[in-house]
C-alpha cells in the first residue's frame, strides 16, 4: 500500500472513530433530554391532579368533569389511577375495561414517595401525596410517542451523516494527501532515473525548507560522493587492466619463443607450458575486467547488435582449443527449434564470446573425457543453449553459491583458477537480460543452461 493511501486511510479511520463518538454522545444526550422532558410533563400532570384533589369538595363526582374539561393537557394514551390511604382505587381514567395495577408499586411508594420508570411500556410516574391530611397514591402512565419518533429520526439522521461524512473525508483526505505528497512522488521519479552513468544528475531543489527539499539536498550530497567513489573504482579497474595487459602480452610472447626451443628438458618444457596456460588465463581475466568497465545494464542495450549464437560458440571454442587441443565439441540444434529460427539474439559479440570461453574452459578443466556437448533450442520468445560435460558434479549445498566471486567447489581441488569465471559469465548474461542455471541431469553430468530472451 502506498504512503498516500496509508495516510488517507489512517485519517479516515481516526475521523470515523471520533465522529462516531460525537454521534453517540449526541444521541445519548438527546435521549436524556427526551426522558427529562417527558418526566417533567409527568410531574406537571401529577401536580395538576394533586392540586385538583386538594381543592375538590367531592372528588369522585367532580373528577370526570374536571379531566374531561382539561383533556387538552392529557398525555398520549394517558392513564391515571388514584388510590386513597387504604390503597383502594377511588378514581381511574380507564372506563371500558378492568383496571389492574401493581400492588408492589404502591408499597414501594411508601418508602420512595416518587417513582419514575421508563423501562415499562407505557412509562410510569407515580407519587405519594398528602392532601388535606389524607394520603393519596397517584399513578400516571403514558406513551412518549412524539419524543420516541424524534429520537428515531435523530438516529437515522446521525447514521446518514456518519456514512456520508466518512466517505467524504476519505475522498478528500486521499485527494489532499496526493497534493501534499506530489513533491515526494516527483522526487521518487527523479531518483529512479539516476543510474551508474547518471550519478552527476542532481535532484531539483525548491526554495522552501520543508522535509522533502531537505531530503533532496541530502540525496544530492550522497550522489556526489557515490559518483566520486564509482569513478575512482572504474578508473582504477580500467587503468590497472590496461597497464597489466602490456607485461602479460610480453610474457606470453617470450614464453612462446622459449617453448619453441628444442633444448629444454621434459620437466622444463612442462613447466613452461603450465606457466603459459596461467599467463593466458590471466590475460583473459584482464580482458574481461577491462570489457566490464565499459558497460552496465543501463547503457548496454544502446550498443546491441544482431549476433549469431552459433558463430559466437564456434569462435569461443576455437579460442579455448588453442590452450586445450584435446577438447572436442559436439554441436547440435534441437528438433524442437522453430522453423523460423535464425539462431540470432541482440547483444555484444565480444562479451558473449567471453561467456562461452569460460564455460568451455570449465568443461575442459573439469571434464573426464575432454568433450563438451552443446544443444541449441530456439522458440519464438527464447533461445536456449545447453552446455553439458561429464565429470565430478557440484554438491547441492555449493550450487546456490556457484556464481559468486572467488567461489571454488570441492571438485576444483588441485586445479588452478581464479574463481571469477562463472561470476563474470553471470554478470555478462545479466547485462543481456539472460539467465544461467546449473543442474546435474545424470550421474557425473554437469549442465549449464543459458536462456536468452529474444524480446529484448
Amino acid at each position: 500500500m502506498s504512503l498516500k493511501r496509508k495516510i488517507a486511510l489512517t485519517i479516515s479511520i481516526a475521523f470515523s472513530l471520533l465522529f462516531a463518538m460525537v454521534m453517540a454522545v449526541i444521541y445519548l444526550s438527546f435521549n436524556d433530554f427526551r426522558r427529562d422532558e417527558f418526566k417533567e410533563r409527568f410531574r406537571q400532570r401529577l401536580e395538576f391532579t394533586s392540586n385538583f384533589i386538594s381543592k375538590s369538595k367531592d372528588f369522585e363526582e367532580e373528577a370526570p368533569i374536571f379531566f374531561n374539561e382539561n383533556s387538552d393537557n392529557i398525555l398520549l394514551n394517558e392513564t391515571i389511577l388514584i388510590f386513597n390511604t387504604d390503597k383502594e382505587l377511588i378514581y381511574s381514567t380507564i372506563k371500558d375495561r378492568n383496571v389492574t395495577w401493581d400492588s408492589a408499586l404502591l408499597k414501594e411508594l411508601d418508602e420512595k414517595k416518587i417513582i419514575y420508570t421508563e423501562k415499562t411500556v407505557p412509562e410510569i410516574y407515580a407519587a405519594l401525596r398528602k392532601i388535606n391530611g389524607e394520603n393519596y397514591y397517584i399513578l400516571t402512565s403514558a406513551f412518549d410517542t412524539n419524543g420516541k419518533s424524534k429520537l428515531e429520526f435523530l438516529k437515522y439522521l446521525l447514521i446518514t451523516a456518519y456514512v456520508m461524512s466518512t466517505l467524504l473525508i476519505g475522498f478528500f483526505s486521499y485527494y489532499f494527501m496526493g497534493q501534499f505528497l506530489r513533491p515526494l512522488e516527483d522526487l521518487n521519479t527523479e531518483i529512479s532515473e539516476v543510474t551508474a552513468h547518471k550519478l552527476t544528475k542532481q535532484i531539483p531543489v525548491q526554495d522552501s525548507n520543508d522535509e522533502i527539499n531537505v531530503l533532496a539536498k541530502s540525496f544530492n550530497t550522497m550522489i556526489a560522493r557515490l559518483d566520486d567513489v564509482f569513478q575512482s573504482q572504474k578508473d582504477f579497474t580500467a587503468s590497472a587492466s590496461h597497464e597489466i595487459r602490456t607485461p602479460i602480452t610480453r610474457m606470453a610472447f617470450q614464453l612462446e619463443n622459449l617453448i619453441k626451443f628444442e633444448k629444454h628438458s621434459p620437466e622444463t618444457l612442462s613447466s613452461l607450458k603450465q606457466i603459459q596456460k596461467d599467463v593466458y588465463q590471466l590475460s583473459d581475466l584482464t580482458n574481461s575486467l577491462l570489457l566490464l568497465t565499459k558497460f552496465d545494464k543501463e547503457n548496454i542495450q544502446s550498443i546491441y547488435e544482431e549476433v549469431r549464437i552459433d558463430e559466437v560458440i564456434f569462435e569461443a571454442f576455437e579460442a579455448v582449443e588453442k590452450s586445450y587441443p584435446a577438447l572436442k565439441l559436439d554441436f547440435l540444434i534441437s528438433e524442437d527449434t522453430s522453423e523460423n529460427g535464425l539462431l540470432t539474439i541482440n547483444g555484444i559479440h565480444s562479451l558473449l564470446t567471453i561467456v562461452f570461453i569460460n564455460l568451455f574452459k570449465n568443461a575442459a578443466v573439469y571434464s573426464d573425457d575432454a568433450e563438451v556437448d552443446v544443444l541449441i533450442t530456439e522458440s519464438n520468445d527464447e533461445l536456449m543453449v545447453d552446455i553439458t560435460s561429464r565429470g565430478n558434479t557440484i554438491p547441492e549445498e555449493e550450487q546456490p553459491k556457484l556464481f559468486e566471486a572467488f567461489m571454488r567447489g570441492n571438485n576444483s581441488q588441485n586445479i588452478s583458477g581464479s574463481g571469477l569465471g562463472l561470476r563474470i559469465v553471470k554478470r555478462i548474461l545479466e547485462y543481456h537480460g539472460a539467465q544461467i542455471k546449473y543442474s546435474s541431469p545424470a550421474e557425473n553430468a554437469n549442465k549449464f543452461a543459458v536462456t536468452f530472451n529474444k524480446q529484448l
